[in-house]
């Protein structure tokens, strides 16, 4: 109940559970007796900002046996003298005053007893989601790995299948002029066909070497 223009916190109800309250920056300047009937396991009050001026409108926070915490900035009553010792005096179960202890030792920032149970378990959970998502995150790799492989693979396939075709086109056109050879060596006479396979393998053709002995 935070800058509202309060009065007083005689109409708080009953909030045996409650245990942080916020009331800064508003107009009260006492009757927190109300307080320690209706919010009886306080252990944080924030009275910051209001119009309380004597360190006896504190005294009846005296009957808050859990209060720990208790922040008075910008009150009247931090600027009197041996404030700061006569405000523990009067509470002695307070802990923290303005967000410091009786030794000047700053409060932690969290109170997890303040700020509800459970948030341990939040994080612990939060942590655990963490986890699982890189969990997830490492299988998205690993499959995307996978498919790089798979990719590579069929691209080698795919180019030994064209180096393939390429060495039977090759072939076939090596068949293919052998034909041709051989087909034009049928569409000469059958005496030229003669002489002409002679002169492939080296040898001369019986009728030359009778034209050299008449010679």
């Amino acid at each position: 109940m935070i800058n509202i223009n309060l009065l007083s916190v005689s109409n708080l109800p009953k909030l045996n559970k409650l245990r942080k309250l916020e009331l800064s920056d508003n107009r009260i300047s006492g009757g927190l007796e109300v307080l320690a009937e209706r919010t009886p396991n306080l252990t944080h009050l924030n009275l910051s900002g209001n119009k309380i001026k004597d360190i006896n409108t504190l005294e009846p926070l005296k009957k808050l046996p859990n209060l720990h915490s208790l922040d008075l900035f910008n009150c009247e009553v931090t600027m009197l003298i041996n404030y700061r010792e006569s405000v523990f005096t009067l509470l002695p179960q307070l802990t923290y005053l303005d967000g410091f202890d009786a030794d000047d030792q700053e409060a932690p920032d969290s109170d997890p007893e303040a700020d509800g149970d459970g948030l341990e378990d939040e994080y612990e959970n939060g942590e655990e989601g963490e986890e699982e998502d890189d969990d997830d995150e490492e299988d998205d790799l690993d499959e995307e790995v996978i498919d790089d492989e798979d990719d590579e693979e069929d691209d080698l396939e795919g180019e030994e299948e064209e180096d393939g075709v390429d060495d039977e086109e090759e072939d076939e056109e090596e068949d293919g002029e052998e034909d041709e050879e051989d087909e034009a060596d049928d569409d000469l006479p059958r005496g030229e066909k003669r002489k002409r396979n002679l002169e492939d393998e080296g040898e001369e053709d019986p009728e030359d070497e009778e034209d050299d002995e008449d010679d």
